[in-house]
């Protein structure tokens, strides 16, 4: 896995497949972009054409560099073709039997020291190797969408994963120029795992009637310094990812409380009002469309920030408690991953453990629902009036 020159195979010609793609063939390998669709790979061709023709146009790259980057791409519609890749990463539908199907019919394609890689965002990568005869060679590695420019990637391996192949594929995706964090085969991850509250608990503030959208979204740019507000965010990703996610980890979690999605968020789903791309969402993106304008209230703005961020912090800390991840690589994740201010054990301790767990145990008693129940890890800090860092 140390050589630079292995070729890649890439599943799936969807926007994060082609980013994928993108991102490989950038760093120098010859790179195999596969789907049973021939209209797709077509508009995949076609679309990583106009995104290069663009950054050349914008000198964010030189006219040779994007030509070998296209040259470096061959689209192709028989898994045959990969069986000379050293790498392979799918990125196809969320689906475990599907990922199953393709992982059992690729393991008989390739060659024996070619790592299986899955792209699945909220997808057991234990389970997924569990169709294959060498499950050892499985591994998630999730990128964030877009590939190209978020520099994000979680290494995640399976339960049989090799450390060999572990440490291959975090090294390989290292050279790429991308920053890896290490995570446990859990529900979600570390990102979509710790960063269910920052979406959840908007949506809870809004049901209960405290605030709007454009005021919770305010908010938490105001007073946290968050680039976007959590109901601009869904509708940027699509309601329709972000729902199913949230209802992914939750089942996975066995129905925990705290991951339970809301009935805002399913109503929105069900009349496909998936954000941006279907033209509403939270908010009206049709043309004359009233921008709705925020309730700008210093005390409420403040009470909303700090509710989702200790929510927020709460889950990081049980992430570090579960030994999902290292302090490091969770921080890392969030500012990374999702583009958080601060890392949000970093903020804990800026803040103070005491005070957050105060806070936490307040909520906890008045709501009597174990979706506030106080990390167990910062209790303990608490009482001990320790930090993270």
């Amino acid at each position: 896995m140390s050589d630079k020159r292995i070729t890649i195979g890439v599943i799936g010609s969807g926007a994060m497949g082609s980013g994928i793609a993108q991102v490989a063939a950038t760093a120098g390998h010859e790179v195999f972009v596969y789907d049973n669709n021939s209209a797709a790979l077509d508009k995949s061709k076609t679309a990583l054409q106009v995104v290069l023709n663009r950054l050349v146009e914008k000198q964010k790259l030189a006219k040779e560099a994007a030509d070998d980057i296209l040259k470096h791409i061959k689209y192709v519609s028989s898994l045959s073709d990969l069986k000379s890749c050293g790498l392979v990463v799918e990125a196809i539908i969320e689906n475990l039997s599907v990922k199953q199907k393709v992982f059992s019919e690729l393991e008989t394609i390739v060659q024996a020291e070619c790592i299986l890689a899955s792209n699945t965002s909220s997808l057991s990568i234990t389970s997924i190797a569990s169709g294959c005869t060498k499950p050892e060679r499985v591994i998630g590695i999730h990128f964030f969408n877009p590939a190209p420019l978020m520099p994000l990637v979680e290494i995640i391996p399976g339960l049989a994963t090799s450390d060999e192949v572990t440490v291959g594929s975090k090294k390989m995706i290292d050279s790429w120029g991308k920053t890896t964090v290490l995570a446990k085969d859990t529900p979600g991850f570390i990102v979509n795992r710790v960063a269910r509250p920052f979406y959840g608990e908007a949506i809870r503030i809004y049901e209960e009637g405290f605030a709007d959208f454009a005021t919770i979204d305010w908010a938490m740019k105001e007073f946290g310094g968050f680039k976007m507000g959590p109901f601009e965010l869904m509708d940027m990703i699509g309601n329709d990812i972000n729902y199913t996610v949230t209802e992914t980890v939750w089942t996975q979690m066995f129905f925990d409380q705290r991951y339970k999605p809301s009935l805002t968020q399913k109503r929105l789903f069900e009349a496909k009002r998936f954000g941006r791309k279907s033209g509403q969402g939270y908010y009206n993106y049709s043309e004359g469309a009233s921008i709705p304008q925020p309730k700008k209230d210093e005390e409420l703005g403040q009470g909303i920030f700090h509710r989702v961020l200790y929510m927020l912090i709460n889950e990081a800390a049980d992430a570090l408690y579960l030994k999902i991840a290292s302090k490091e690589d969770i921080d890392l994740a969030m500012t990374k991953g999702v583009n958080y201010p601060k890392g949000l054990l970093k903020w804990a301790d800026q803040i103070g453990v005491e005070k957050i767990s105060d806070v936490l145990q307040d909520m906890y008693d008045e709501y009597a629902e174990d979706r506030y129940r106080p990390s167990v890890l910062i209790k303990r800090m608490a009482a001990d009036k320790i930090t993270f860092y």
